[in-house]
């Protein structure tokens, strides 16, 4: 089931993998306090714009998601090679098939849907065709379905070389906004909205997942030589393709000469190939300033100057622009950690806890949320959200450091 197999011991099998890579362990933890952080926060008027997700351009909120896929792959090619040399390639495929079958299965019982009738006449009415397309459309495909999905879909090249990984990843890239473009765009920003690109979004949930691959590679292969320029290479190298993509966003700006569209729509007539009115108004622009889109972080205009479409980043709709520069941001998020951790023997042992069971700290921060979240009205002031974040924090980290004394670690 794999494509043009590496040879594990050279690739990824060396005696320094089979311990833990620390940096590794911490830039995870870093990344579920984000979560536990950015998930807490979006609930309160009082929150910073930048700790919420908007779906139109790329928050701090924005960044984590990208990143759990990031270790994801990191890890995943770190054990796969082995595993493949110790039980063969037949039987890691198929553990792994199953692993990744039961984190789907995880993931349909954790994300809790509302019933969909009230009554068994309401239920046979609706039928398969009224109830499975929400379902797979928004409520089971969150982040633990879009994990399984996307690590199943990388599967057959997790222990190639990377030259099939890029190509995976390119081809990927490229038929994500092919669906995009015939359907996919519009129908997961309309009605029931989708979340994180919808059940599609693995396409473009393996470039981050991908990258994680690669990097993991650099730091096994770099053992005696720390690969610091060649991951802040790819990095900023990601982030600025991810932002020279979302700069397309401004041949959708409404003006007075070029109305995209007449209807209240927020979205483009043409979300994805814009018209050759458009690519002209932009390619024609006087000033620099009318072709490059706001920087990350920044708000775009309001859909009434300028219309959704697929080059702008999103999270909602897992556009290209927006996972290619989440992945860059990722690379060099853990380069600091490689630098911190590995290179210079920092610990920090909140992060580990959080970054060796974040399974556990996914599953019970949900519960806490629900215990803490509903005393806490959304119009608090800033102090009385900040204590119930405090709370929050501690109550999660309680449960998750207590599993880590009895060293017991949730995997999938």
């Amino acid at each position: 089931m794999t494509a043009a197999i590496e040879n594990p011991s050279a690739a990824v099998d060396r005696s320094d993998s089979r311990k833990r890579i620390v940096s590794l362990d911490q830039f995870r933890g870093y990344t579920v306090v984000g979560m536990l952080l950015v998930n807490f926060l979006a609930s309160f008027s009082v929150s910073p714009a930048v700790l919420k997700h908007h779906h139109d351009y790329c928050s701090y909120a924005d960044t984590i998601m990208p990143q759990f896929l990031f270790a994801v792959g990191f890890a995943f090619r770190l054990t796969f090679g082995r595993r493949v040399q110790r039980d063969g390639a037949a039987a890691a495929n198929w553990r792994m098939v199953r692993r990744l079958l039961g984190l789907m299965l995880v993931s349909i019982v954790i994300y809790n849907v509302s019933p969909p009738a009230s009554t068994w006449e309401e239920l046979v009415a609706l039928g398969p065709a009224g109830i499975l397309p929400e379902l797979l459309k928004r409520n089971w495909f969150q982040t633990l379905m879009h994990i399984a999905v996307t690590s199943l879909w990388i599967l057959p090249v997790i222990a190639a070389t990377a030259r099939v990984r890029c190509l995976w990843m390119v081809g990927s890239a490229i038929a994500h906004v092919l669906l995009s473009y015939w359907f996919n765009y519009a129908w997961v920003n309309t009605s029931p909205n989708g979340i994180d690109g919808g059940p599609l979004g693995f396409l473009t949930w393996s470039v981050p997942t991908l990258m994680g691959t690669l990097v993991c590679d650099a730091v096994i292969a770099g053992a005696g030589r720390a690969p610091l320029l060649r991951l802040a290479g790819w990095g900023c190298g990601l982030i600025l393709l991810g932002y020279a993509m979302s700069c397309g966003t401004r041949m959708y700006d409404v003006t007075p000469a070029l109305p995209i569209s007449v209807s209240d729509s927020k979205l483009a007539d043409d979300p994805v190939l814009p018209t050759a009115a458009q690519f002209h108004r932009w390619w024609d622009a006087k000033s620099w300033s009318d072709r490059l889109a706001e920087p990350p972080f920044v708000a775009p205009p309001d859909q009434s100057h300028r219309k959704w479409n697929y080059w702008m980043m999103s999270q909602r709709g897992g556009t290209l622009s927006y996972v290619t520069f989440c992945a860059g941001v990722s690379v060099l998020v853990y380069l600091l950690f490689y630098i911190a951790c590995d290179l210079l023997t920092l610990r920090w042992s909140f992060f580990q806890t959080f970054g060796t069971n974040a399974l556990a700290a996914y599953v019970l921060h949900e519960m806490v949320g629900m215990a803490v979240k509903p005393f806490i009205p959304k119009d608090s002031p800033g102090w009385y959200v900040a204590s119930g974040l405090l709370l929050f924090f501690l109550i999660t980290w309680t449960f998750v450091r207590s599993l880590e004394k009895q060293k017991i670690f949730l995997r999938l």
